[in-house]
């Protein structure tokens, strides 16, 4: 399949994205051209005040959107997207699909690294078997772990051979984790392994990628700042630098962009909407995503090993409260754990309706008549705070006494994906816009833990129905299957389904060419600050 249909083909794919994930046109963006910013000299030190900091600058070292809004700028995917989630070149111009378990790629040319070394299929292959390496424990293998070789053609075309036919792989190049690291780094980075370093640690203290931006500093818990590649391959950025200033507190971030000290706040809550867009030289930017929002249940520990007590829980909440309540309205109830848009999603999905007293019933046919006591965790981000506290004065209701535990990011990834908690309120961003990248991290028996699935649901059938759908190449078939899988997810409820929440960020006037994918992270390369 040339790339000219595939790109044909993932476009009717996401029509329905299109519709969904396309931002509103709004002043900042209409400013002017790149070309036109660029002749007038315009640029800036663009400052971003983030809640979180990253976890690693080694690309399949992390799977999280503080790090990866950092990553982007700094390094390249073979293939990119672009606001609608369409598929585009990036590191390699071109791609087809030689036979069904055959990809072939072709290269940019003349590209370099920071570091001066020279990109190519060599460093592709590189860096595809450094993910897949078990020493390197990736917590984003599971992205490309149907990949059995990587050919190297000649020196600007690879070819990738799977296990089985794969028809996502593309997308899955586009993600984050398969950035592409300078291969003397890699080399560098496995030398100091053998000399007892941990994997990662030479490229997480100095990335080097063949992005717009260079990494200069990073101040751990303070602040990451780039600059300018003055030597990119590309178009070059319109900023000078751009620094990711670690700011937790969203009153204090809405006060660094009131006074500008930052340029961007990410993100800005709901609760602060209001107050924001009537702050002068501030706009609120808004964007649809493909991310869901959820109250998790560990499977493996009682009583939510019972299908029934999970059910009663999911049945017991009411999403409508949360989302008017907690998040202004902003976002939609959630049926299943695809969001509207992403390939694969069943409009016609019946989840279950908010249903207090069928709770009450499930809970005494699962032997909890009388209720029972548990632990739910959280992190600090405030809607996921006050969603746990809402939970918990809903389930009251139904004789479920929950505590509410607060960890911190880092300890929170760590605990639930060793399987420590009971309960957790927790998010989940489809990154590639096909159902693949939510089905089979979050709920295979094949990624427990670390790679996803933190609710340790284990199901045959629904394990069937995922394998079945990621080895399809027939679009429409993929789709029947995702509804049947969607459909068992909805009787197993490893998790709540809350709501697929919309993107808020607040950003100050000046800042100009500024968008936002539907998975959450910023396109920099285009943004500068009008003086």
């Amino acid at each position: 399949m040339k790339k000219s249909l595939y790109l044909l083909l993932t476009a009717l794919l996401f029509s329905l994205l299109l519709a969904a994930c396309a931002s509103e046109p709004d002043d900042n963006e209409e400013s002017g051209s790149t070309a036109d910013t660029q002749e007038d000299g315009q640029g800036g030190d663009l400052v971003i005040a983030t809640k979180s900091d990253a976890v690693s600058l080694d690309p399949p070292s992390s799977n999280d959107t503080p790090s990866a809004d950092v990553l982007i700028n700094i390094f390249e995917t073979l293939v990119t997207q672009n606001e609608n989630m369409e598929l585009q070149p990036g590191l390699a111009t071109e791609w087809e699909q030689v036979d069904d378990t055959t990809w072939e790629f072709k290269l940019q040319e003349g590209v370099t690294f920071h570091d001066g070394s020279a990109f190519n299929a060599e460093v592709v292959k590189a860096n595809i078997d450094r993910i897949l390496d078990p020493e390197l424990a990736s917590p984003v293998a599971f992205m490309y772990n149907m990949i059995t070789n990587v050919e190297v053609v000649d020196e600007y075309t690879v070819r990738f051979e799977t296990e089985f036919p794969f028809a996502p792989l593309p997308a899955h190049l586009a993600h984050p984790g398969g950035l592409m690291v300078s291969q003397e780094q890699i080399e560098a980075d496995y030398e100091a392994m053998e000399n007892g370093e941990e994997p990662g640690s030479v490229i997480n203290a100095n990335p080097q990628g063949t992005g717009p931006f260079i990494f200069e500093e990073w101040q751990p818990g303070q602040s990451i700042k780039l600059v300018k590649n003055e030597d990119y391959w590309g178009e070059n950025a319109l900023l000078d630098t751009v620094t990711f200033k670690v700011v937790p507190e969203d009153l204090t971030r809405n006060s660094e962009l009131q006074t500008g000290a930052s340029h961007i706040s990410n993100p800005l809550s709901p609760s602060d909407v209001e107050q924001m867009e009537n702050a002068e030289g501030i706009s609120v930017n808004r964007q649809e995503s493909t991310s869901l929002a959820y109250i998790g249940f560990n499977a493996n520990k009682e009583p939510f090993d019972d299908i029934k007590v999970r059910q009663a829980i999911s049945m017991a909440i009411d999403k409508e409260e949360i989302i008017e309540g907690i998040y202004n309205g902003v976002g939609v109830p959630a049926k299943g754990p695809l969001a509207p848009g992403v390939f694969g999603y069943d409009e016609d999905l019946n989840g279950l309706e908010y249903d207090p007293e069928k709770a009450k019933e499930l809970l005494a046919e699962a032997g909890y008549e009388d209720g029972f006591t548990a632990t739910i965790w959280t992190n600090d981000d405030r809607q996921r705070v006050d969603t746990a506290t809402n939970v918990q004065a809903q389930l009251k209701e139904i004789g479920i006494e929950l505590e509410v535990e607060t960890l911190e990011w880092g300890a929170m990834l760590e605990q639930t994906a060793n399987g420590n908690h009971e309960m957790m309120v927790f998010g989940w961003t489809n990154v590639t816009g096909d159902a693949d990248n939510t089905m089979y991290p979050l709920f295979h028996s094949d990624n427990l833990g670390t790679a996803g699935n933190r609710t340790f649901v284990v199901d045959e059938e629904l394990d069937g129905y995922i394998d079945e759908a990621r080895q399809n190449p027939n679009q429409e078939e993929r789709a029947e299957l995702y509804s049947s899988a969607q459909e068992r997810l909805v009787e197993l409820a490893p998790m709540a389904y809350l709501l697929h929440q919309e993107y808020l960020l607040g950003v100050r006037d000046e800042v100009k060419g500024l968008s936002q994918l539907p998975t959450q992270l910023l396109l920099l390369k285009d943004v500068y600050i009008e003086e």
